[in-house]
């Protein structure tokens, strides 16, 4: 792919495909509120073959969804934005692209891409380094009850009781144990319906190979991999190429993933059989020969919600809920998106609301924590 969503002269789309999405700019925008599928956006503007062979790898590769039940205004809104805005996604990357420009905005494929040296994991365990006692760990809140001026949390810590009173109260959780909650309020709080966010399995698998042992350079960030080539795995990152220390000299390492809304049933497979069918993929995908030098696997049973048609409901119970009991807050990947960028923006905002609403409050004169 070159320019955006436009082909250059690649054998990867036929003529047909081309034509569809040089036609793109001029096909009608919907203007009749209908809340679409990824799929459905996709063919009524490029064309049923670039839905099989690039939009379904890259919701395989984001969400490890399905396109045919991902919301556009929901998983993919700037999708969706654009087209309200410029009526078509063409213009509107040629557009917002002189607009970004014009605000000195860097392009998310060409900004920098950074970890840490141990990777991301080093960021919360620094933070709890730096916060100390004020991050209790092993710590499960069982209940949290509202009183006229705070919220009370009974905790369960290594296995004794206690209770702590606060002011306010985020919740940065998943959304199937957001619906285990037990919350006491003078308002009725539905919390249930929460247990209905689809979350699919996923398996990451972790392998490690001499560099002479693999045929393609892995050069770049990785691959994501369409439904209709046949293969098991959904994509794979070269950890090693995208960042140092990721692998010993003369090594590489790749981490491929299993599973999700595609080929659920894989993800709970043993190690051994997802270290067997990941390697099968490799080895026609990059040339990989020989067995690896490392292998490593973990299983996510619930991986990542799925922003489905009709998820605009479960957000908008959640700012009721938010509405009716001041001083609880939710945030996190169930909330404001999943990936990690969208996190942090949904955790700056969350805590400036958290800012306000306590600065509208009166100083709470109870002590902080109360014994059991």
């Amino acid at each position: 792919m070159s320019h955006g969503l436009i082909p250059g002269p690649t054998q990867l789309f036929t003529a047909r495909a081309k034509l569809a999405v040089l036609r793109e700019p001029f096909v009608a925008p919907r203007r009749d509120g209908k809340e679409e599928s990824v799929a459905e956006f996709v063919v009524r503007r490029l064309g049923q073959e670039f839905l099989d062979h690039a939009i379904d790898a890259l919701v395989a590769g984001v969400y490890a969804g399905d396109p045919h039940k991902l919301s556009v205004p929901q998983a993919f809104p700037k999708l969706g934005q654009l087209e309200a805005r410029y009526g078509s996604l063409i213009k509107g990357q040629i557009f917002g692209a002189r607009e970004r420009k014009r605000r000195g905005e860097v392009a998310k494929d060409r900004a920098p891409k950074f970890s840490f040296d141990e990777g991301l994991q080093v960021l919360p365990e620094t933070l709890r380094e730096r916060l100390g006692e004020a991050v209790r760990l092993n710590a499960t809140v069982t209940r949290l009850t509202q009183t006229s001026e705070s919220w009370t949390l009974d905790v369960r810590e290594r296995g004794q009781p206690s209770r702590a009173e606060h002011s306010a109260v985020i919740y940065a959780g998943t959304a199937f144990k957001l619906a285990e909650l037990e919350v006491q309020a003078p308002m009725p709080l539905r919390f249930a319906t929460f247990a209905e966010i689809r979350y699919p399995p996923v398996a990451t698998v972790v392998l490690g190979f001499r560099r002479e042992d693999v045929a393609n350079p892995c050069e770049g960030f990785g691959m994501l991999i369409p439904k209709v080539e046949g293969f098991k795995i959904l994509g794979t990152i070269f950890s090693s190429s995208l960042f140092p220390n990721r692998a010993p000299a003369g090594h590489l390492t790749l981490t491929s993933y299993v599973g999700g809304e595609r080929y659920p049933e894989l993800a709970s497979l043993p190690p051994e059989k997802l270290f067997a069918l990941t390697c099968e993929d490799l080895r026609v995908l990059l040339g990989v020969k020989g067995k690896p030098t490392f292998q490593h696997s973990v299983f996510y049973p619930k991986a990542i919600p799925q922003y489905n048609v009709g998820y605009g409901r479960y957000r908008e119970q959640m700012a009721d809920i938010e509405k009716k009991a001041s001083g609880l807050f939710f945030a996190g990947h169930y909330r404001d998106g999943i990936s990690l960028s969208d996190t942090i923006v949904s955790a700056c905002n969350v805590a400036d609301r958290v800012g306000e609403f306590l600065r509208s409050q009166p100083v709470l004169q109870r002590e902080d924590r109360v014994p059991a």
